[in-house]
């Protein structure tokens, strides 16, 4: 199919190759892939805004080699948002993150093939401190859904305990995430050690089921609670993101008591187009529960 031109937010975007498969299993093309993203924009965007952003771009799909992007390409037109963030420990050099604040940015990148975005856990109002928090849980193959919603209920419970609100997020991949809400009051290394010690205690009660061991040897099968998110330039999966692998899965925000009927790659594109007109984003209000990493790490003692 030619290329063609829709109107997104008030912007003229031209999009191309929309017969173009890029899920060859499931027989979803570039243009399913984008009408996935106008659909989620209004849920999706609020969760983008503000953050610096990495891509993970298929320009031939997800049969062939991708490859993540956070420079932003020097041909993306002037109204794309960008924010630079230099090199750390004297490295020379900067990123130029694509910020992405509306609809029509997103379909944007959808239209460059990229499938997956993953974002900061702080936003461009201060980088240095993230206003999010996320454990991920991690499985080897094979692990029962049951299982991983047991653990995720277990970190419900610590983050309540400590004063955090937890929110959930199946991944679209193997497991769940457990977020909370934070008040920018601490630097990324007191939330990763708050998140660490969360799990630390749930991996030292049932040594045998969780773990988080960093090196990959030595988890053997157990699950691995991965706490690695939660440090300078790291990322997690976006709201509504699909990811890419065979099954076209969306990262999905759960309300808890959709845990126990819920899987965390059940929700397809067609799943989240009818599941948004008849349910409110769970994360939508997820700032107006946002505390102190610092008082939580205090709390678990």
């Amino acid at each position: 199919m030619a290329s063609q031109t829709i109107e997104v937010a008030g912007r003229d975007i031209k999009v191309s190759r929309l017969d173009k498969e890029f899920y060859p299993e499931d027989h979803l093309t570039k243009g399913d892939l984008i009408e996935h993203y106008r659909t989620v924009a209004d849920a999706m965007v609020p969760h983008l805004a503000g953050r610096p952003l990495t891509m993970r771009r298929y320009p031939d799909g997800i049969g062939t080699g991708g490859f993540f992007q956070k420079d932003a390409s020097d041909y993306f037109p002037d109204w794309i948002k960008t924010t630079t963030v230099q090199h750390r420990h004297g490295k020379p050099g900067a990123v130029d993150y694509v910020v992405c604040d509306d609809a029509a940015t997103l379909v944007y990148l959808a239209n460059q093939a990229a499938v997956e975005f993953h974002i900061w856990l702080s936003t461009t109002e201060d980088l240095e401190r993230p206003d999010r928090m996320v454990v991920d849980i991690d499985p080897p193959d094979g692990v029962p859904t049951a299982v991983l919603q047991k653990i995720a209920r277990r970190l419900r419970d610590v983050y309540t305990e400590i004063g955090l609100t937890p929110y959930l997020q199946a991944t679209g991949g193997r497991g769940y995430h457990v977020a909370a809400p934070l008040d920018r009051t601490a630097g990324y290394d007191t939330v990763r050690e708050l998140a660490l010690a969360v799990s630390d205690r749930l991996a030292a009660e049932d040594p045998d089921l969780l773990t988080t061991q960093q090196r990959k040897n030595k988890r053997g099968d157990r699950i691995f609670l991965d706490v690695n998110r939660n440090g300078f330039g790291q990322t997690f999966v976006a709201p509504y993101s699909l990811r890419a692998r065979p099954g076209a899965a969306v990262a999905t925000p759960l309300d808890w008591d959709e845990l126990g009927r819920s899987e965390p790659a059940r929700y397809t594109t067609e799943r989240i187009r009818r599941r948004l007109v008849r349910k409110a984003d769970p994360w939508s209000t997820m700032d107006h529960h946002a505390a102190s990493a610092e008082e939580a790490l205090e709390n678990l003692g």
